[in-house]
């Protein structure tokens, strides 16, 4: 992780969470704890991603929720219900290896779309930890993709 960078155009609090992140080498920024407005309080286990850029070939980190699946990890590519996918999404599909922080624990890996029956299971597992997803896919008429993390 050590030649990637903060991707570009991340919102004030993602900053802030992934300095917290890296600086503490995991310990620190794992669990998110988030307060919106008229929802309790959650805390949320979250990631960071390494992609490589599908135009620039550069190593970007983006911080996301995830959740655990057989074999690895999922994400979900919700961009807040924008009408397009998110950055990160649109470089693992150009390339799919990955490079995944989870806590203290560095991996590479695999990406791939979930569909089906598994992409059903792991929204309905996403909107236990992040119920917003919801609103998200309400907000979008794209299907909010369900990404799985192989451990390679």
């Amino acid at each position: 992780m050590q030649d990637a960078k903060l991707a570009p155009n991340l919102p004030d609090w993602m900053v802030e969470h992934t300095k917290r992140y890296l600086a503490s080498g995991g310990t620190d920024g794992h669990l998110y704890r988030i307060q919106q407005k008229d929802r309790p309080e959650l805390t949320v286990p979250s990631l960071l991603l390494v992609t490589t850029g599908r135009k620039s070939g550069e190593r970007y980190i983006f911080p996301l929720f995830y959740g655990d699946t057989a074999g690895g990890y999922f994400v979900v590519a919700s961009k807040g219900g924008a009408p397009e996918h998110p950055g990160w999404y649109k470089n693992l599909l150009a390339n799919p290896e990955v490079e995944v922080q989870v806590g203290t624990r560095h991996l590479k890996a695999r990406a791939r779309i979930a569909a089906g029956a598994e992409r059903a299971r792991l929204w309905e597992q996403a909107l236990g930890f992040w119920p917003p997803y919801a609103d998200y896919q309400q907000k979008t008429e794209r299907e909010i993709p369900v990404v799985v993390l192989e451990a390679i």
